[in-house]
């Protein structure tokens, strides 16, 4: 079973989310802020990681260039965040990510892009 990390700081977002991805047939883990999404990481090797910028400890960006810095980690990054101005995109691609999405979002279109890369 593929694993998928979802990591954000809003509950709704996580429930919601959380539900959504393992009806499509994901094993899913969950972190509230970056530091726990590290530990979750390393512990877990997702195959896709769901990832919000703006959250406390370590943000979004230094998670994801830890994970493309880390030859081990082959996680697909789909950035999940508010932050839709075109440097804050461009940001998001620099540190790695291998999707962009802004909120509020498609939930029909974020499952899509899952599988997409899930098969991948």
């Amino acid at each position: 079973m593929k694993k998928v990390l979802i990591v954000d700081d809003e509950p709704n977002i996580i429930m919601s989310l959380e539900f959504l991805i393992k009806k499509n047939g994901y094993e899913v883990f969950i972190a509230r802020d970056g530091s726990e999404a590290l530990t979750i990481i390393d512990n877990e090797l997702p195959n896709i990681v769901i990832l919000d910028i703006m959250m406390p400890m370590v943000d979004g960006y230094e998670v994801c260039s830890y994970i493309k810095n880390n030859k081990n980690l082959k996680s697909k990054v789909i950035f999940l965040s508010a932050k839709d101005k075109q440097k804050d995109i461009k940001k998001g691609y620099e540190a790695g990510a291998d999707f962009y999405m802004t909120k509020p979002f498609s939930t029909k279109s974020l499952v899509k892009k899952v599988n997409e890369m899930a098969s991948k």
